[in-house]
């Protein structure tokens, strides 16, 4: 008994096919896809390389390199993996903004009960002169010594 069918390892497509294919493996490994929206997903590879699921589905070899590919480098574009490190470097900028911006928050209020204290204290002050209005307040620059005879 012979069988007509072709080993699983074998590619059944023509060889024009298979170059399609290979080519448009490479386009989107390479983040460079003329057909498609870049994502590595076996939809984008047939429709990359302009021909049906069906026939991507009998090339084997290059499937399998395709899920080969995928396994060691993972479905990330070069463009999804920059666009992940700026994200990743936006987030990081923006917790390091945030616990300054938290920093100085709490330095303000510092400052603001500060000044509070103080002027309660001027207030205080100023009640107690115009309660006894015969006190005499000498500025600290304001004293002089007499000169010695």
């Amino acid at each position: 008994m012979t069988s007509n069918s072709a080993s699983p390892l074998e590619d059944q497509v023509s060889p024009k096919t298979a170059q399609s294919l290979r080519l448009a493996m490479e386009r989107l490994f390479a983040g460079r896809p003329e057909r498609t929206d870049g994502r590595l997903t076996k939809e984008n590879l047939w429709r990359e390389a302009q021909v049906s699921r069906a026939t991507m589905n009998r090339a084997h070899r290059i499937l399998t390199d395709w899920d080969a590919h995928i396994a060691e480098h993972g479905k990330t574009t070069p463009g999804e993996a920059r666009r992940d490190e700026t994200i990743t470097d936006l987030r990081k900028r923006l917790t390091a903004k945030t616990k300054e911006c938290t920093r100085l928050e709490r330095q303000l209020k510092a400052a603001a009960i500060a000044i509070a204290a103080l002027h309660h204290d001027n207030e205080a002050l100023r009640d107690e002169l115009t309660e006894h209005p015969a006190t005499v307040v000498v500025g600290i620059g304001a004293q002089r010594r007499k000169p010695r005879e």
